[in-house]
């Protein structure tokens, strides 16, 4: 009977295994079935919509900038050079680089000692040629006063002769009279003659005296400017750079010592394009005076100043292309020469432009507009100036019209669009749905996260915090509970 009943069970559990992988069998090829019924069937195709943000197309008049890089420079330094050579005994505890000076303020002294020699010199040489010129002009006077006398002889002289000769004719007097008288009237007039070249002697001395006076002044002035030249003082108020003397040092005659430069008085040089420097013409042909802004980036923090552009360079320097403009700057507070600086140049206003992201306009010039039926169509723009991450562009008929922002290979003509206008990306972003949990559900949640170890110590602190609040994030409840499982 045990015999009979075993192979009684054993017939059963043979039966069950041969129903249920019939079972499996039949499943697999209902499956299969639906499976090809299914591909056989054709689906329609379902149009790809994008979605793209949009911008206005607003022509309007815009000033653009034009920015370029340029680097500052003084109009106003002094190279400090000694006019002779000699030996440094002072300087000015501002003679250092970075000294502030004043107009006027001593700022190297040499020593004198050579200079003032030289004038005492020069004083007795032109104290002597004084003397000379003082004693050639009595000598001339005392020519002229015998000259006087010499002619007033001749007239005695002539006198004499006359009444001679009357006597004679009256026969009261000899010819031997008369002879006498003409020889005393030619002695007189001889000692004229004499006199006169005296005099003549006289004023050559004085123009002798006068000339060697002249050399002996201009002597003199070399001589105190040389005493002069012995201290340098400052011309006008700056800063001193590039200092290379000690005290005690020995300089000679031309050697540059140091520079003086005006820190208010600075101009920015900067290079443009020939098609950049077209812009900044007038109709005449000249230069406008445009307004430039020039900025020093310090570690984030700008260093600005305002100016004009003032002129230009005569020639394009060999190497060089384009055009070297200067802009001279208004109290440039904080900018020292040989910065180099970041300019925006005031261009004149163009009417009738409109800017678009750069992103908007391809390598054509073509731009998507967005038409009937949120479809896009190409229309040409004329690109007039880029500016930073934006373009300037002109074209005809878009008034009005919205233009794709960002183009991607995946947008031409024909797609089909969903727009995203600057409204619906500026929307406040909703408040996330909240949820209140009854005692069992949250006690739940509570024990779950407190028995999860991996996850971080701060996010479970957040995450406890939450749950304790009367409303919860809906959110926050289904990211939980989908890891519960249930």
């Amino acid at each position: 009977m045990r015999f009979l009943g075993r192979s009684l069970f054993g017939m059963v559990l043979l039966s069950v295994t041969l129903a249920l992988f019939g079972w499996a069998g039949y499943s697999v090829y209902s499956a299969v079935q639906a499976s090809m019924e299914d591909e056989g069937r054709s689906r329609p195709a379902r149009e790809r919509v994008f979605a793209v943000n949009v911008v206005p197309f607003e022509p309007t008049s815009i000033v653009p900038e034009l920015k370029v890089f340029g680097e500052i420079d003084s109009t106003r330094d002094l190279d400090i050079r000694p006019s002779i050579a000699g030996n440094v005994v002072e300087l000015s505890p501002a003679f250092v680089d970075g000294g502030i000076v004043k107009a006027g303020q001593l700022l190297v002294r040499l020593n004198p000692a050579d200079a003032l020699s030289a004038l005492g010199r020069a004083d007795a040489d032109l104290a002597e040629a004084r003397a000379e010129l003082r004693d050639a002009l009595r000598a001339l006077e005392l020519a002229r006063d015998e000259l006087a006398a010499a002619q007033d002889q001749v007239g005695l002289r002539e006198t004499a002769l006359t009444r001679q000769r009357d006597l004679q004719n009256r026969g009261v007097s000899t010819d031997a009279a008369s002879e006498a008288a003409e020889l005393s009237l030619s002695t007189a007039r001889q000692a004229v003659l004499g006199r006169r070249q005296a005099e003549a002697q006289a004023e050559a001395r004085i123009d002798q005296a006068k000339t060697r006076l002249q050399r002996m002044e201009i002597a003199h002035a070399d001589a105190e400017r040389a005493v002069q030249d012995t201290e340098i003082y400052a011309d006008f108020d700056g800063v001193l750079s590039d200092v290379t003397v000690t005290s005690g040092a020995r300089v000679s005659q031309g050697e540059v010592l140091g520079r003086l430069v005006d820190p208010t008085q600075l101009q920015v040089a900067f290079r443009l394009s020939t098609s950049q420097y077209a812009r900044l013409l007038a109709e005449s042909g000249e230069l406008l005076d445009a307004p430039v802004r020039v900025a020093l980036d310090v570690f984030g923090v700008d260093i600005t100043a305002q100016g004009k552009i003032t002129r230009e360079s005569a020639a394009v320097a060999e190497g060089q292309s384009g055009r070297l403009l200067f802009a001279t700057l208004e109290a440039p507070k904080g900018l020292r020469p040989g910065d180099f600086v970041s300019i925006s140049i005031t261009e004149p206003a163009l009417d009738r432009v409109a800017r678009l992201p750069a992103t908007a306009v391809d390598a054509s010039g073509r731009v998507l507009v967005l038409g009937a039926e949120d479809r896009l169509e190409s229309k040409d723009v004329t690109l007039l100036r880029r500016q930073d991450d934006d373009v300037l562009v002109r074209g005809r008929g878009l008034r009005g019209m919205e233009i794709v922002a960002e183009r991607t290979p995946l947008l031409g003509d024909g797609i089909k669009v969903r727009p995203l206008r600057a409204a619906d990306r500026d929307a406040a972003p909703q408040a996330p749905e909240m949820v209140e949990l009854t005692p069992e559900r949250r006690a739940k949640l509570l024990a779950f996260v407190e028995g999860n170890k991996r996850m971080p110590e701060a996010a479970k602190k957040r995450v406890l915090a939450q749950l304790q609040e009367t409303q919860v994030p809906a959110a926050t409840v289904e990211r939980i509970e989908s890891r519960m499982g249930g």
